[in-house]
C-alpha cells in the first residue's frame, strides 16, 4: 500500500552537459578577430570619411556646397557604415558573431552555453564596457583577464558570456 501523504516521486535522468561540447576560443584567435573587426570598420567607414575630410579641407566649400569628390567620399562613408552595421547586427543576432568572428569561426555565447542575445552583446559587452572604459587602465585590465583560466575578459564577466569555437 502506498502512502498518500508521501511526496511525488519521479525518475530523473542525467541531463547532457551543455558545456561539454563547447571549446573556448584561443586567445590569439580572439585577438585576431578584434584586430580584424577594427580593420573592417576602418576600411568601410573611417577611410572614406578621412578622404572626404581631406578633400573638403583642401578644396573648401564652393558656392554650390561640397565638391563632388568630397560628397562622394562622404556618401561612401555612409554606405560603408550602413553595410557594416547591417552585417554586424545580422551575424550577432543569428550566431553571436561579428564579421571577423564569423570568418575566424568563433562566437559569443552565454557562460552556460545558451545563445547570447543581441541586446546582451550590444548593451553589456559593448555599451556598458565602453562607458567603463573611460576609467584609465580599465582597457588594459579588461584585456589581461583573457589570461585567466576561463579566458573571460571583464566585459565577458559583466555580460556573463564566453567566446567559443563555432
Amino acid at each position: 500500500m502506498t502512502n498518500p501523504y508521501a511526496p511525488p516521486s519521479a525518475t530523473v535522468y542525467d541531463v547532457a552537459d551543455r558545456n561539454a561540447s563547447l571549446v573556448l576560443a584561443g586567445r590569439g584567435t580572439r585577438l585576431g578577430a578584434q584586430i580584424l573587426d577594427a580593420v573592417i570598420v576602418g576600411v568601410m567607414v573611417y577611410v572614406p570619411f578621412l578622404i572626404g575630410a581631406v578633400l573638403l579641407d583642401s578644396t573648401g566649400l564652393d558656392s554650390a556646397g561640397l565638391t563632388p569628390l568630397a560628397l562622394a567620399a562622404f556618401l561612401v562613408c555612409i554606405l560603408g557604415c550602413i553595410t557594416w552595421l547591417y552585417f554586424t547586427v545580422v551575424f550577432v543576432s543569428r550566431n553571436g558573431q561579428t564579421i571577423a568572428k564569423k570568418w575566424l569561426d568563433i562566437k559569443v555565447v552565454r557562460s552556460d552555453g545558451a545563445p547570447a542575445s543581441l541586446g546582451r552583446i550590444f548593451w553589456l559587452r559593448n555599451v556598458l564596457n565602453g562607458l567603463i572604459s573611460v576609467i584609465p587602465i580599465y582597457g588594459i585590465i579588461d584585456s589581461l583577464f583573457i589570461f585567466s583560466e576561463s579566458r573571460q575578459c571583464l566585459h565577458d564577466k559583466i555580460a556573463d558570456t564566453i567566446v567559443v569555437n563555432a
